[in-house]
C-alpha cells in the first residue's frame, strides 16, 4: 500500500497549480503602439506637402488656403538663380533643368488620377519664360488644373 500512496503524491506533484487570470502588461502595448506610431508616420511623411524651404514665393493678398484634398497633386517648385540666370525644378526629390523633362512624370500623375493637378511653387524671382515653359509641357501632358502658390505678407 505504501507505494501506492507514494504514487498519488507523485501524481499531485506533477499536476500543475490552476492557473490564475492573467495580468494586463502596458509596457509591451505601449512598445508596439511607439512602433506603429513611428511606422504611420515614417509612411505619411511622404504624402506631406513637399516643398523647398530655398523657394521665396511671391506675395499675394488674395490668396486662399492650399487645397485640402491632396490626391493626385503634383508639387512643383521652380527656384531661380539671379546670378547666372538659371533655373531649376524640382519635383519628389529630384532635380530637372529643362522643362521637357517633366513630361514622363506628368504622364505618370495622369495614369494614377486622370484629373491630376499641379501645385507650382515658383521662385519670386522666376522669369515668365522659363516658367511658361513648365505651363506648356503641363499642358501638352494633359493637366488642366494648375495652382500657384502665394503668401500673404502678414504671414512672412
Amino acid at each position: 500500500m505504501h507505494h501506492a500512496s507514494a504514487g498519488k503524491k507523485a501524481k499531485q506533484n506533477t499536476r500543475s497549480l490552476p492557473e490564475e487570470d492573467p495580468e494586463f502588461q502596458i509596457a509591451p502595448m505601449i512598445d508596439i503602439l511607439l512602433v506603429l506610431l513611428v511606422f504611420f508616420m515614417s509612411i505619411s511623411s511622404t504624402e506631406v506637402l513637399q516643398t523647398n524651404e530655398a523657394v521665396r514665393l511671391p506675395v499675394a493678398k488674395d490668396g486662399k488656403k492650399i487645397p485640402e484634398d491632396k490626391d493626385g497633386m503634383v508639387t512643383v517648385n521652380v527656384l531661380w538663380n539671379p546670378l547666372n540666370s538659371v533655373g531649376s525644378i524640382e519635383v519628389d526629390g529630384r532635380t530637372y533643368y529643362v522643362a521637357q523633362e517633366l513630361a514622363p512624370v506628368i504622364q505618370q500623375a495622369i495614369q494614377r488620377t486622370p484629373n491630376a493637378r499641379i501645385f507650382v511653387r515658383a521662385d519670386k524671382e522666376v522669369r515668365y519664360d522659363y516658367l511658361r515653359s513648365i505651363l506648356k509641357v503641363a499642358g501638352t501632358g494633359g493637366i488642366t488644373n494648375i495652382t500657384f502658390s502665394v503668401v500673404n505678407r502678414e504671414n512672412e
